[in-house]
């Protein structure tokens, strides 16, 4: 294994308050040494030691690698007709989503296996270096198997979404499809998910059916997840949290009662801004999660149907913009705030032992991603101490 130098950085974020200036540890001239997949050594670009390669930032800040802890990348079809009548006003409902299990069923396993290939690449060309991916658009046995090996294979941070919606065949009878899912379904997938995930939100799953599947998904050893407040008010925030459950996503409909059992739990709020810029939903405020203290990670949840990007970057700029987090914040939220979503403590940060996942911005500071939204500034991306995007 050979080490990899990447110095003249004009600004380094670290996440890690102890190596520099405020809650990004933020570092003017700074430089990493990064070695078998890890940081080694963090410092003045001064006083940096030889390595066996050498990366120039040429002033470019540097900033930890996204992480995106939400997102359905193996689907097959689209539904830009869909979104076309949501710009037309028509409202953005969960039932769309059979339009997608339709498409994924009687797609062939190369071409699902493809098309989640591409877009983890897309993903990867814009900084996203730790990614989740779900199942959820097979809704059988063997469909949902078959999906969570297309993610296994970009991942392994896999979630089993067999509780995404009631499929059409079980039309009328949603506890009969809940018992397969936590049954036959779960006892295929499990050996295939690091965690489990259930959309509780009207049109979906109820709390009660949402704890069945949540709960059996425990005991097969699986984390947890919650899609959660999405289409309205309802249970979903107050099951993640009784279950420790890693996340709660979306979280657009909060009560007061559901920002404080945040604030007293270890649960993540995820945000999903691409979500509610795709559906025209009200934003949720994630200055309201913040000054409860709540901690709140930001996440693309690409999908064909509600929020069709990759691009943690447009992310950060709508929750700017729209959720009232500072750039600060934003940033901390797609990178430490995702890590801490997937219950992980090796990425996230580049402190010496985080793992060697680094993006080179092509400007000088990370407030560029808000202040230039729609702009390509990711100059090159460094995953497990290899430089795999090389963009200058």
């Amino acid at each position: 294994m050979t080490s990899l130098l990447l110095d003249r950085i004009g600004q380094l974020v670290t996440n890690d308050p102890s190596l520099g200036d405020g809650p990004l540890g933020l570092r003017r001239d700074a430089a990493l040494v990064l070695h078998a997949g890890r940081v080694v050594w963090v410092g003045a670009s001064a006083d940096a030691p030889a390595a066996d390669r050498r990366l120039d930032a040429e002033g470019r800040c540097v900033i930890p690698g996204f992480v995106d802890s939400h997102t359905h990348l193996v689907f097959a079809g689209d539904r830009a007709a869909e979104f076309a009548a949501r710009m037309a006003g028509r409202p953005y409902a969960a039932g769309g989503i059979a339009t997608t299990v339709a498409a994924t069923r009687a797609a062939s396993s190369v071409d699902l296996r493809s098309g989640a290939a591409a877009l983890a690449e897309e993903a990867l060309r814009a900084g996203t270096t730790t990614i989740e991916v779900k199942s959820g658009y097979g809704l059988t046995v063997a469909d949902e198997v078959r999906c969570l090996e297309v993610a296994g294979g970009l991942t392994g941070e896999t979630t089993f979404l067999g509780a995404h919606v009631v499929p059409p065949e079980y039309a009328g009878r949603s506890d009969d499809y809940t018992a397969l899912v936590a049954g036959e379904m779960l006892s295929a997938c499990a050996p295939l998910a690091r965690w489990a995930d259930v959309f509780c939100d009207r049109g979906a799953f109820d709390a009660d059916q949402a704890r069945t599947v949540l709960s059996a998904a425990r005991v097969a050893g699986l984390g947890l997840r919650v899609h959660a407040n999405q289409l309205g008010p309802g249970p979903g925030v107050a099951l993640a949290v009784e279950l420790d459950a890693a996340s709660a996503d979306h979280c657009t409909h909060l009560s007061d009662a559901d920002v404080d059992l945040l604030g007293d739990s270890d649960t993540v709020a995820t945000l999903l801004p691409g979500a509610e810029f795709a559906t025209r939903a009200a934003y949720p405020s994630g200055r309201r999660l913040l000054d409860a203290g709540v901690t709140v990670a930001l996440a693309s949840d690409c999908n064909p149907g509600s929020s069709y990007t990759t691009n943690l970057p447009f992310c950060i700029a709508v929750a700017v913009r729209e959720m009232g987090l500072t750039p600060d914040e934003a940033v901390w939220a797609a990178t430490a705030g995702g890590a801490r979503a997937l219950r992980r403590s090796d990425v996230g940060h580049l402190a010496v032992g985080g793992r060697a996942d680094a993006v080179v911005l092509d400007a000088p500071r990370h407030l560029h991603l808000a202040y230039r939204p729609g702009v390509p500034l990711v100059h090159s991306v460094v995953r497990g101490g290899d430089v795999v995007v090389a963009n200058g």
